[in-house]
């Protein structure tokens, strides 16, 4: 188990502060220093860690310890402070991304600015979640009738029972909430008064929440590819599933205009309607994957994943053209490992994702096929499996935004974005009123600041001068027609 302990140094010093009459709002955020290092695998890169309670209502209980990467200012002259990134996922390395990702940030970010990242509490370095390989397996990629429906709300019953009693008691504090006290921990370890931060996709929801609870300490933020945590189950199925197919129609018109296409000149729809009828009857297999099958959802998801970024789809056009002479699935090699990391369990205890029974379940699936009839299995539908039966309320339920910080935050969202559907983005923004600007790229792609110039010198315009774009700017897609 991760090591978890007590700080009663760190109590001394609250007991101080309390006695002076200046407790602060986040009990272990105005106390601690990190103790930067080399970094093991890239010595021009600090690695270090923060002690922080397991439970932000229990501050004197159990301890945890944050995995933190750094990558200091290119230009200590220019400085301007510190500029936390919030990885998406959930379940990316902040860590990994700041020693071998930091050129996602402009030259001048990094000029400029500290580029600071972390492993969020359950992931990664920073005491994960753990559980047993062989009930993770046992969860259905899709729930078939009411038995398997009943089954999997016992398997999962079981999977949580695992998955505490080898992660210990963070286990059942991994939510966004806890993570954003976090992160006003780690601001205040960095020496900032305020917090300049840009979480992209799952890392907005860190943003978001962390603008709600602290809205004074917010300096510059940025929401890149946003979540919309204001969506009950229907509204997350529906979304998702109209933010997928319209990022395979885009595919597929790219592939009737372009020769780069290998599939360009053939019925893209109809190859693709025949791998998902072979797939229903058990009769496909990944080519790239010796052996292993490709049922309906996991054929869905596969390509899902290829449509994050335009410089994909060749690739996913090459990987259909290969499925159409994929054999008959053989017998997949089955792995040693008994445990695994488990970094979804974060998204059950952010999202109430609730389903009564099996007749409820069937009526999202069917209503996602009509509205993705190409893709669709949303990954949604997948959340609703590995969540069902979770304990309810959940500790950081859906709700509509309460931000009423005294700097906009800056929406970057992408018109035809796979995952983070730009309807939640303009739903973010309505929820923001005027404490939100919505900056919009008319291209493609999960993400903006990488590959839209426009988008990039917006946003660092923001991060570094608070130069806010005008309301309704938009920025144009950058051409993937050839």
């Amino acid at each position: 188990m991760p090591h978890v302990r007590k700080s009663a140094l760190a109590w001394a010093v609250a007991l101080a502060l309390t006695t002076a009459g200046l407790t602060p709002a986040n009990p272990a955020a105005a106390r601690q220093a990190i103790d930067w290092q080399p970094c093991p695998t890239d010595a021009t890169a600090d690695c270090g860690t923060l002690s922080l309670p397991v439970d932000w209502n229990q501050p004197r209980g159990e301890r945890f310890d944050l995995a933190l990467a750094r990558r200091a200012a290119t230009d200590p002259a220019a400085r301007t402070g510190a500029l936390v990134f919030g990885p998406g996922g959930p379940g990316d390395s902040g860590v990994d991304r700041v020693v071998t990702g930091s050129s996602r940030f402009s030259a001048e970010l990094r000029r400029r600015f500290d580029v600071v990242s972390f492993d969020p509490r359950g992931t990664g370095r920073s005491h994960p979640v753990i559980c047993a390989r062989e009930l993770l397996a046992r969860q259905p990629q899709l729930i078939a009738d009411q038995a398997q429906f009943d089954a999997t709300l016992a398997g999962n019953a079981l999977l949580r029972a695992d998955c505490r009693a080898r992660t210990g008691p963070l286990y059942d504090h991994v939510d966004t909430t806890s993570a954003a006290r976090d992160l006003d921990a780690v601001r205040a370890a960095l020496g900032e008064r305020r917090l300049t931060f840009h979480g992209s996709s799952y890392g907005t929801l860190l943003g978001q929440r962390y603008a709600e609870l602290f809205p004074d300490k917010v300096r510059a933020m940025v929401l890149e590819a946003a979540v919309d945590h204001s969506l009950g189950v229907r509204a997350f199925v529906d979304t998702q599933a109209v933010t997928a197919e319209d990022a395979f129609d885009e595919f597929v018109a790219w592939c009737d205009r372009s020769a780069d296409c290998v599939l360009h000149g053939r019925d893209v729809r109809a190859i693709w309607a025949g791998l998902h009828d072979r797939a229903q009857r058990g009769l496909l297999t990944d080519p790239d994957r010796a052996g292993a099958a490709l049922p309906p959802f996991e054929l869905s998801r596969l390509a899902h994943k290829q449509l994050y970024e335009t410089g994909r789809w060749p690739g996913l056009a090459e990987w259909i053209g290969k499925l159409q002479g994929a054999a008959t699935p053989g017998v997949s090699a089955r792995t040693a490992d008994a445990v695994a990391p488990y970094p979804f369990a974060v998204f059950c205890q952010d999202w109430d994702l609730s389903v009564r029974d099996y007749r409820e379940y069937a009526a999202h699936v069917r209503r996602a096929a009509r509205l993705a009839p190409d893709l669709r299995y949303p990954p949604a539908l997948f959340a609703l499996v590995t969540c069902l039966g979770s304990p309810t309320p959940v500790a950081d339920p859906q709700h509509r935004l309460r931000v009423r910080s005294d700097v906009p935050l800056l929406l970057a969202a992408t018109v035809h974005d796979p995952a983070s559907g730009y309807a939640w983005a303009t739903n973010v923004a309505r929820q923001l009123g005027r404490h939100g600007v919505l900056l919009t790229y008319e291209g493609w792609g999960h993400g903006s600041y990488t590959t839209s110039p426009c988008v990039g010198r917006a946003v660092d315009a923001y991060l570094i001068d608070q130069v806010v774009p005008a309301r309704g700017a938009r920025c144009p897609a950058v051409d993937v027609s050839s």
